[in-house]
């Protein structure tokens, strides 16, 4: 159950708030691109201007390394949310120190304040107690609506809670109720649909999900590691060997709710316009590699979709990335679109994947966060939310 603070019960009303948002969004040419995170933060901010507070937003951006970088400015984006809501958007070219402090003192009720980019400083990855200090000294009260980087004990996610009283925002509850409630207490029959590269990445999450889901469908790249755990040869696919064992060890314990692909898109090439063809899963042909899954793949899988009440859905089917191997993960979208499960699709390529094929108004919910969701289908406890005050 979510027993947090929420920014509905803070009294916002003349106040300064520090708000952690995701607007970690791409960036071409100066200009935003795919602007979903920015879009999932509106209703909190507007909530805050609305109640006559001043709104101070704070982001990362990209992976800068601890010091400036233009490119990883939040200065555009700053421009762009200026065009979404009807209030002044002001820009303070630092998160902390001088720029930041007189920018947020002159901050009146009823105006928008975007800081500079928080990973343009060493403290922010750290959980600098200090630098968290300098945040929380721009304002009165903090709202973390960053879904996107609750896994994160980042001094903007977690460590400013410690300094002034912490909520949550809109999209973190709603996040954290549709991932957290789906998974504690699922409509049955329970299918995850995990893909991706790696099994790896994902053995924490396959190990929670065994006890809970009643069938996980496996896809992408970490479906191979799994084929060669089960003695077939791989040929020039993509396999982790080091988690080969952990594979095996895996389908033994999963007891035949582990569904792997049937039949395979093979290339000669990991090249868009690379020779392919499909066949049964099997020994794969010397020089050729597994690029996405076939369309009797597809049908299982949709048969399973079908008759789910609930389907969590987090990784591509495929090399998402060429269109001619993006057909898994295309047809894994359309099933999920046309089944009446509860569907949730965790961030990143997946997400990606419902958008392109138009079908976004089609899912129950599209996370803003894929390594959060992911941390979520784990069964870990996220920092961003473990440090905002409980009701």
């Amino acid at each position: 159950m979510f027993n947090k603070k929420m920014v509905t019960d803070l009294d916002v009303g003349g106040k300064k708030v520090l708000v952690r948002v995701d607007f970690n969004v791409p960036i071409a040419d100066g200009k935003v691109g795919d602007d979903t995170r920015i879009q999932a933060a509106l209703p909190t901010i507007n909530y805050l201007l609305e109640h006559n507070a001043a709104v101070i937003l704070c982001s990362h951006l990209g992976r800068p390394k601890g010091e400036y970088d233009e490119q990883y400015s939040l200065k555009p984006v700053a421009d762009y949310l200026g065009t979404l809501i009807d209030a002044e958007v002001h820009f303070a070219e630092d998160c902390i120190g001088e720029k930041a402090e007189t920018a947020a003192v002159a901050l009146e009720p009823g105006q928008v304040l975007v800081l500079e980019n928080t990973r343009f400083h060493a403290g922010e990855k750290k959980n600098d107690p200090e630098m968290a200090e300098q945040l929380a000294s721009l304002a009165d009260l903090y709202v973390n609506d960053a879904f996107g980087s609750a896994h994160r004990a980042h001094a903007s996610t977690a460590g400013v809670a410690e300094y002034l009283p912490a909520a949550a925002g809109f999209l973190l509850e709603k996040e954290i109720k549709y991932l957290g409630n789906t998974i504690a207490e699922p409509e049955r029959p329970f299918v995850a649909i995990l893909g991706g590269a790696k099994v790896s990445d994902k053995i924490g999450v396959i190990e929670n999900l065994l006890e809970k889901a009643d069938r996980i469908l496996i896809g992408g790249g970490m479906a191979n590691t799994f084929f060669k755990a089960q003695g077939y040869e791989m040929s020039d696919s993509l396999v982790e060997a080091e988690a080969v064992d952990t594979a095996r060890m895996l389908l033994d314990k999963a007891g035949g709710k582990l569904v792997l692909p049937v039949d395979m898109v093979i290339a000669d090439a990991f090249d868009a316009g690379a020779a392919e063809k499909t066949m049964d899963v099997g020994d794969v042909p010397a020089g050729w590699r597994i690029l996405d899954i076939g369309p009797r793949t597809v049908e299982a899988f949709d048969e399973i979709i079908q008759d789910a009440g609930t389907v969590v859905w987090n990784g591509p089917m495929g090399v998402f990335e060429f269109d001619r191997f993006a057909k898994g993960t295309f047809e894994v979208a359309k099933s999920l679109a046309k089944s009446k499960a509860i569907g949730i699709v965790g961030g990143g390529d997946s997400a990606s994947a419902i958008k392109k094929s138009g079908l976004e108004d089609k899912i129950t919910h599209i996370s803003t966060g894929g390594g959060a969701s992911l941390e979520m289908l784990e069964g870990k406890v996220l920092p961003g939310l473990a440090a905002l005050d409980d009701k």
